[in-house]
């Protein structure tokens, strides 16, 4: 969340980046949030005078005459109680200040694409070549059922919607995938960690998941615990509250973690196959890094990097999005999308999303750094960007490389992390 003092003094450029992502004054009243942080200073001052002078007026009862002390006792009373009264309603307004706070997205990027929703993303690049057939090819719950690589009518019937059970050979490529990718972010510095699936509450406001999207995310009431919808979630309060070293940074994170999505608002999108599942796998890039927009940015572009580089390696078609303000979500100062070919669908669809966050998160776990020029303490900038997630990545993987067999192709920098087979499926040879 952004710094109050820093809405004050620039509260037409948070009006205009709020218009941007699309909030109104009903949404978020900028003026009220204003003049709420006004009326909490100032019952701030007048309490603090009300204590001062209850003070005096203690330390004047024990040398009081027996003639004035009663009127000395009855006046601090007095005090007292509007003292208390005032403590009362400032608790009440601290609050209210807290949860408006919590409300304010990070401004976007001037660099970024202005636009409602997702209809203002702008196409960057377009990488690869859309493969072309020569037989009719299957779709990916096809290819699944031609070869015996998954379970998802019986698994229905156990764990419901949205939910799969892959075997075989296809289970064996996805592990590959994260593999591949853990090496790679590995040979880049990063440190390889598994996080765990479940959250305390406050992670979840830390990150920006709440208040903006709780009926997204797997409650646990007897545990008072959250399931997690990605590792970033856990690695972004993974140091909370720690004041670093200049020297540490940047630290980088590959995390991977088992994740959970309720998908409350994709009814009747993708219902079918591994596109949108309520639980899937997921290797994520995390930086954090100094408080330097020209640094953070720097991270952002060496993030998209590594994931377009991970799908060249895959040997997928892509295109790289970037994000419009309306759609990329309270958190984010930038964003860019990757999205692979899917040849069922004729389209692109999004396997990848690369987000600069700047200091907003940061500001919300309290993570700071001391600088070495200056010795003063400020917030560090965090980026995430997705590794690889599957099943989902395992749609246009194994749309793209069938053969008219229903053997599908494994492209040679993966060959390794498969035993060294070439081709999987019923047919392989």
């Amino acid at each position: 969340m952004p710094d109050i003092k820093f809405i004050i003094e620039n509260k037409a450029l948070v009006e205009e980046g709020l218009a941007k992502k699309g909030y109104t004054k009903e949404d978020l009243d900028i003026d009220a949030l204003i003049e709420l942080y006004r009326n909490i200073a100032a019952l701030k001052t007048s309490s603090q005078k009300l204590s001062e002078e209850k003070n005096k007026l203690s330390a004047q009862i024990k040398s009081a005459s027996a003639e004035d002390r009663p009127d000395i006792i009855a006046k601090s009373k007095e005090i007292g109680e509007e003292f208390k009264r005032q403590d009362e309603e400032l608790s009440k307004l601290e609050e209210e200040f807290n949860l408006m706070m919590l409300k304010v997205p990070n401004l976007p990027s001037p660099e970024s694409p202005i636009g409602p929703d997702d209809s203002g993303n702008v196409v960057r690049r377009v990488v690869g070549e859309i493969p072309h057939f020569d037989f009719t090819p299957k779709d990916h719950i096809e290819l699944m059922e031609f070869n015996d690589w998954s379970e998802m009518a019986r698994i229905a019937k156990v764990s419901g919607a949205r939910t799969y059970a892959i075997k075989n050979d296809l289970a064996k490529l996805e592990l590959a995938m994260h593999m591949f990718v853990l090496d790679k972010l590995r040979s880049y510095g990063f440190s390889v960690i598994t996080v765990p699936s479940v959250s305390k509450e406050k992670p979840l406001y830390g990150q920006g998941y709440l208040p903006f999207s709780r009926d997204e995310v797997y409650y646990l009431p007897q545990d008072d615990l959250y399931l997690s919808g990605t590792a970033e979630l856990i690695l972004n309060s993974l140091r909370a509250d720690e004041l670093l070293n200049e020297n540490e940074l940047p630290i980088l994170y590959a995390g991977f973690s088992p994740c959970f999505r309720r998908e409350a608002g994709a009814a009747g999108k993708d219902t079918r196959g591994l596109v949108r599942v309520h639980q899937f796998m997921k290797t994520e890039q995390f930086v954090i890094c100094k408080d330097d927009i020209n640094e953070s940015e720097k991270w952002h572009k060496k993030l998209l990097e590594i994931s377009e580089e991970v799908l060249q390696d895959f040997e997928l078609p892509y295109r790289v999005l970037e994000v419009c303000t309306g759609d990329m979500g309270a958190p984010k100062y930038r964003q860019y999308d990757l999205e692979a070919w899917v040849p069922s669908q004729n389209c692109y669809r999004e396997t990848h999303s690369c987000s600069n966050i700047t200091d907003w998160q940061a500001r919300r776990t309290n993570l700071r750094y001391r600088a070495n020029a200056d010795g003063k303490v400020r917030y560090v900038h965090t980026l995430n960007n997705t590794g690889i997630a599957t099943p989902r990545a395992l749609v246009p993987f194994i749309e793209n490389h069938q053969n008219a067999d229903g053997t599908v192709n494994i492209p040679v920098k993966l060959q390794p992390y498969m035993g060294g087979v070439k081709i999987i499926g019923k047919n392989a040879k």
